[in-house]
């Protein structure tokens, strides 16, 4: 049960009250009805903004309509009183058996608590990750899979249906270059000394094993070929080669795509020469020369007539090359026939996940995606900015392998994927995220990953230390009406969040909030804990009580679930003891 969804719907039943008896207009839009906590838990339990955003519409002052709705809400048998906070905000006080229940649900539920069907199956498409396949994945990438991993498994707990999408880079120049680089390391495995690695071409150890395996498979065949005759064969070789390795990695960090899309397959298929002239037949491409780049114009610039996209129709700031001087499509027109592809395979609602470098890629894209779908499609991008990697405070070394950055296979390797996972989410992506080795590890309230699963594994000791108490003893059956005192229904009431939570993080693809979130119950479970070791009569094992331990027993099995289906939704493993 969601409680704040139960509540939204009984506002709608009393403003659909007083447009039937006509003290409100027909057909007002509530759209923007909310009913939330209030921010001053002192307030009430709910709070609605109902009389403020419909006061205008109605032509009521906000006061007097929120008097009308509160005065029929004080008619549900679960609420005990309204107040009229501010301007007009209904503030709500409701029977403390409501947050019992919500207890009782969670119970019954178990991790599925908090699933919801908001989603109602939409098809959503998420693309994350889609590093080009030149080397190892490193640590900024480490971030975008983590945000869009969890997204994805957010949307589903939501109810939508979800394909997790890797788009492959693998008709650039970049393919080519990396083609060359495993060419010189396949020299090198067949004993000739290559030297100094030529500037252009990628350093990383990482390409020695792919030099080998194409020694194995083509002997001494490829040396003094023309690089026309050898570059088609390896770019296939090592980009499979490279995929491989890059899948390897995300199965290491508990990642999974259903669906790889091939940029050169794509191409191939002719399905950009297919968006594109789709894109012509609207009128939306056509030739013309661009404006100078504002401020200062390079020196090699010159005017010249170009085939372009009419972006600026849908919002860009400039219309948009979709040609290069050579002749060739620009990653621009094969992005279109990418995103085309996504919506024809039946995604409407369609996410990107990038990295901080592509921030002024975003209004080209979305102009272009509302345009080949003609509205139906709706792009939204979430860019994870940069992670910085420090130890003690000082920052790591660059990875000899990789050749110049630090790979993700380092850092799961150093302090595990759940660690890993958990610190990519205490920042919202749009921050900067500094993730400290040492700090990460660190049995300490100001390592969050440590915290959270200190509640978790102290839910397990409390339950172990009951049942040597009183053996047999679960709280399925606990009277729950023993559980009374204000800081034990103050964490009921923050349970009883957790589908609010879920719901709101995947509307907003938002998946930080659910970390954000589970720190907060952590905090009152432990604030809780703390209180019972000063006051006696609140310790969840009570010797001479056992009814009362059972209900504690409850309360404590509730936050046990609820965290634990905050963490597995994270990709996290709860654990039951800490080390």
């Amino acid at each position: 049960m969601n409680i704040f969804t139960e509540y939204g719907t009984k506002v709608a039943a009393v403003l659909g009250s007083l447009a039937a008896d006509g003290t409100l207009p027909q057909g007002l839009d509530l759209s923007r009805v909310a009913v939330d906590p209030p921010r001053d838990a002192s307030h009430g339990d709910l709070s609605t903004n109902a009389a403020m955003v419909l006061a205008k519409p109605a032509g009521m002052k906000p006061r007097d309509l929120a008097a009308l709705i509160a005065e029929r809400l004080n008619t549900e048998d679960e609420v005990l009183s309204t107040d009229i906070a501010g301007p007009g905000f209904i503030n709500l006080r409701l029977d403390t058996m409501v947050w019992r229940r919500c207890l009782a649900e969670i119970l019954a539920a178990g991790t599925a608590y908090g699933n919801s069907a908001i989603g109602a199956g939409e098809r959503v498409n998420v693309e994350f990750v889609s590093a080009n396949p030149t080397g190892p994945m490193h640590i900024g990438h480490a971030r975008g899979a983590v945000f869009g991993d969890v997204l994805a498994s957010l949307l589903v707990k939501a109810g939508y249906s979800v394909v997790r999408d890797y788009y492959v880079n693998d008709a650039g120049e970049q393919v080519n270059v990396l083609s060359r680089s495993a060419y010189l390391r396949y020299r090198e495995a067949l004993g000739e000394d290559i030297g100094e690695i030529p500037s252009g071409l990628y350093p990383g150890d990482y390409l020695r094993p792919v030099g080998k395996a194409l020694a194995e498979k083509y002997g001494d065949s490829l040396l003094g070929k023309p690089e026309s005759e050898w570059l088609p064969e390896l770019r296939a070789f090592t980009i499979d080669a490279m995929m491989d390795m890059i899948r390897a990695d995300l199965d290491a960090f508990g990642i999974r795509h259903d669906v790889f899309t091939s940029e050169r397959a794509l191409v191939e298929a002719g399905k950009v020469d297919a968006a594109l002239k789709t894109l012509s037949d609207r009128g939306l491409i056509y030739e013309g020369v661009l404006e100078p780049p504002k401020g200062k114009t390079p020196d090699d610039w010159e005017p010249r007539e170009q085939t372009l996209f009419r972006a600026t129709d849908f919002g860009d700031e400039v219309d948009r090359a979709l040609v290069k001087s050579d002749g060739s499509w620009t990653y621009f027109a094969s992005d279109i026939a990418c995103h085309l592809d996504k919506f024809q395979r039946g995604s409407k609602t369609l996410i990107d996940v990038w990295g901080a470098d592509h921030g002024g890629y975003v209004r080209r894209m979305k102009a272009a995606t509302t345009a080949i779908s003609e509205g139906q499609a709706a792009l939204d991008v979430k860019i994870c900015q940069i992670v910085k990697l420090m130890d003690n405070g000082e920052p790591i070394k660059m990875s000899k392998r990789a050749g110049t950055f630090v790979t993700l296979r380092d850092l799961v390797d150093e302090v595990g994927p759940g660690v890993v996972r958990f610190i990519m989410l205490t920042r919202s992506n749009d921050a900067p995220l500094d993730f400290d080795l040492t700090k990460v590890t660190e049995q300490s309230r100001d390592n969050p990953v440590f915290y959270v699963q200190y509640a978790h594994a102290r839910c397990h000791s409390v339950a172990r230390m009951a049942t040597e108490t009183f053996p047999g003893i679960t709280g399925s059956n606990a009277n729950l009406s023993l559980l009374e005192d204000e800081v034990e229904l103050s964490l009921l009431r923050l349970l009883a969040q957790w589908p609010r939570t879920v719901e709101a993080a995947a509307n907003a693809h938002e998946p930080h909030r659910i970390a954000y979130y589970l720190h907060d119950v952590a905090a009152e479970f432990h604030g809780l804990w703390t209180k019972g070791k000063e006051q006696t009569d609140l310790r969840v094992i009570l010797e001479d009580n056992q009814p009362l331990t059972a209900a504690r027993l409850a309360l404590v099995e509730g936050v046990r679930i609820v965290i634990a289906s905050g963490l597995e939704l994270m990709g996290v493993e709860p654990v039951k003891e800490l080390r």
